[in-house]
């Protein structure tokens, strides 16, 4: 048997959950992601679309980019390249980078019309990551297993190759006679994930191989299963979501349950309230959530998320400060606001939206009557129009500007689930 067949059969189970329809590749030039392609394009199992980041770091970026579509090319796949101008020098390069790729990649994977995107993560990744997390003090989910599937702002993202070591793929790809790019950053100590991968052979002898590694973390994400399960329990029991997009505790139950279960609550409640696609960091999260068990505690912020204390509910709502403002660029018909209204209606060029704020509420009659908090009020949209408010769909009733949650208020039930 040959090496593209081995390995073929080794992620038949992940491509048998490919979803139905047309699926993107990203592919690098790296032999990861180059093996990845060349085993998509021979299973041929959905339509396929080629795209590759060029992130202009580095000399030869856009070279690399132009590879990829010189093989692409060959094998009669579409294939384009998606620019990053958006490194201003500051913060984490890498982190930076990474969020860019997802952001440039998802957006073309919509504009096509796909429903999957495929990456190059491999059993080495896995470790690395696995390791990375372990020194930065994570916990069951920071230290669970990438997953070969993932749900990120309505798009799956796919990763086929986890159980296939980076060495296999380099030699599948070298029975193809098949060349690949190594990027220069992947020899660059100055990065911790490359420290990791160029102490392999001594972990090994430690007995800290990638297999090793990817069990233990296999271990993590079964772990993370059943916590996954108890904290939806609990949300079932003391929390409620609301069409305002704000969510309710009844603060004695969540505050006699175990602490680990009350962490992962809030860390999703203020992910589907905020928007923010990492959780809070663990110490700034276990302060939150001592504050708001403590009998009328006074209001406090996280994440773009606020506290108001009534009797024993604790809601959680959006944080009006935290809300942006957007101003159309053309005429629409809906667009996605503050990463969870869905917007539908007559929207036209220079329209604004923003969040209604005590004075856009002010002008809306009977506000009081609908029974919601003004905190929570006063974070819903607003349309103004040459600088007049026109819509406030979410208080007043709109014949032209309809809104709704993004998913509904199951939402946040489902933002409960690790990812």
């Amino acid at each position: 048997m040959s090496r593209q067949a081995e390995l073929l059969a080794k992620i038949a189970p992940n491509l048998a959950t490919f979803p139905q329809g047309k699926i993107g590749i990203a592919v690098s030039g790296g032999g990861d992601s180059v093996a990845l392609l060349r085993l998509l394009h021979a299973w041929a199992g959905r339509e396929l679309f080629v795209a590759s980041v060029d992130h202009g770091l580095r000399d030869g970026s856009a070279a690399e980019a132009a590879a990829v579509g010189a093989l692409c090319a060959t094998l009669n796949l579409p294939h384009e390249v998606l620019e990053w101008h958006g490194w201003a020098g500051q913060g984490n390069l890498q982190d930076a980078a990474r969020e860019a790729r997802i952001s440039l990649l998802g957006d073309w994977a919509r504009r096509l019309g796909l429903e999957g995107v495929a990456m190059g993560h491999t059993a080495d990744d896995q470790a690395e990551t696995f390791l990375m997390r372990l020194a930065r003090g994570s916990g069951v989910d920071g230290l669970a297993a990438m997953q070969p599937q993932r749900l990120r702002d309505g798009l799956v993202w796919l990763r086929p190759l986890l159980g296939i070591s980076r060495g296999d793929l380099r030699d599948y790809l070298t029975e193809i006679d098949q060349s690949w790019i190594e990027d220069p950053s992947n020899e660059d100590e100055k990065y911790t994930r490359i420290r990791l991968r160029n102490s392999e052979a001594e972990r090994a002898a430690l007995g800290l191989s990638a297999d090793v590694l990817a069990a233990t973390a296999a271990q993590m994400a079964r772990a993370r299963v059943a916590l996954d399960y108890a904290t939806r329990q609990l949300a079932e029991a003391v929390a409620m979501a609301g069409a305002m997009g704000m969510v309710s505790l009844r603060r004695h139950d969540f505050a006699a349950a175990p602490e680990e279960l009350r962490l992962r609550l809030l860390a999703g409640a203020i992910g589907w309230i905020g928007g923010a696609h990492y959780r809070p960091r663990l110490e700034s999260l276990t302060a939150f959530d001592a504050h708001i068990c403590q009998p009328d505690a006074p209001g406090r912020c996280l994440g773009g998320v606020q506290t108001l204390t009534e009797g024993d509910s604790v809601m959680l709502m959006r944080e009006l400060a935290a809300c942006p403002t957007e101003t159309l660029s053309a005429n629409s018909e809906g667009m996605i606001w503050d990463n969870r209204w869905h917007l539908h209606g007559d929207l036209q060029a220079g329209d604004e939206i923003a969040p209604l704020g005590a004075a856009g509420l002010a002008g809306c009659s009977d506000w009081r009557e609908l029974g919601w908090p003004r905190a929570a009020l006063m974070a819903t949209p607003g349309q103004w129009r040459d600088g007049r408010l026109i819509a406030a769909p979410m208080v007043v009733m709109q014949p032209k500007l309809r809104c709704a949650l993004v998913g509904g208020s199951k939402g946040f039930y489902e933002a409960l689930i690790s990812r």
